[in-house]
């Protein structure tokens, strides 16, 4: 079954339903998500499947357009919005609020049918055109923190961690390594290298770099500078 039900109203939100759904399947991968209009396949039972997926579900996003609250609809018992959210209140579901567009104030409780205004003490996220990647994120951040599956699958997780690693083998020509304000433990690996490797506290101290080209640099937490190369030293001129 999916983790996540996506509640909307269609001419209200219904665009912004579908961005959240395509973000977080690029994000979670397919099977993650349900929005009734791609979900539901022709000839399935309507209201059954729709109550079922939220039932089922680990989250409900409901997608608060400008005009939502003010629907006649909202206030009618058979209307499906109002349906699918009271009965993610009734599972004791996660609802999560997003408010779409600049437009769209928070909820006012007193403007709600009864089974509704705890979604008006619910905090929300925003959704707005002009920063929508970074509310795209903050939104799939929480579905992880709320949904240990999504968080087993979760790809950006996986690219961030893959993005740290570097691996160094058989490089030739001239190198340069800086490294700056690095705290906790610092691990290097290299292949395949001539002349002396140094790891762990204290000064660098050799004479002994083979091959053309050869620059070693070292910096100590006074800003001072040693260069070796055929023998000169110098000091820094500044810090950048």
């Amino acid at each position: 079954m999916h983790d996540v039900f996506i509640n909307y109203r269609t001419g209200d939100g219904d665009k912004s339903a579908t961005t959240i759904e395509t973000n977080l399947r690029q994000r979670f991968g397919e099977g993650k998500v349900f929005r009734a209009s791609s979900s539901i396949k022709p000839g399935e039972h309507y209201p059954t499947k729709l109550l079922e997926a939220v039932r089922h579900s680990s989250a409900v996003i409901a997608v608060i357009g400008p005009d939502w609250s003010d629907s006649p609809r909202l206030h009618d018992e058979n209307d499906w919005v109002r349906r699918e959210l009271a009965e993610a209140f009734a599972y004791g579901i996660h609802v999560i609020p997003v408010l779409d567009g600049r437009r769209t104030e928070r909820l006012n409780a007193a403007a709600l049918p009864l089974e509704l205004r705890r979604l008006a003490e619910l905090n929300s996220f925003p959704l707005d055109a002009a920063d929508a990647w970074s509310h795209l994120r903050h939104i799939g951040d929480r579905l992880t923190e709320l949904v240990p599956a999504l968080k087993a699958s979760d790809r950006h997780a996986a690219q961030s961690s893959d993005s740290v690693r570097n691996t160094m083998d058989e490089v030739s020509g001239d190198i340069v390594v800086q490294s700056r304000h690095i705290t906790g433990d610092v691990g290097t690996v290299v292949k395949n290298n001539q002349g002396p490797v140094h790891a762990g506290n204290g000064d660098i101290t050799s004479n002994n770099f083979s091959g053309d080209g050869a620059t070693y640099i070292a910096r100590d937490d006074k800003g001072a500078i040693r260069r070796r190369r055929g023998g000169w030293r110098g000091q820094e001129d500044g810090d950048r």
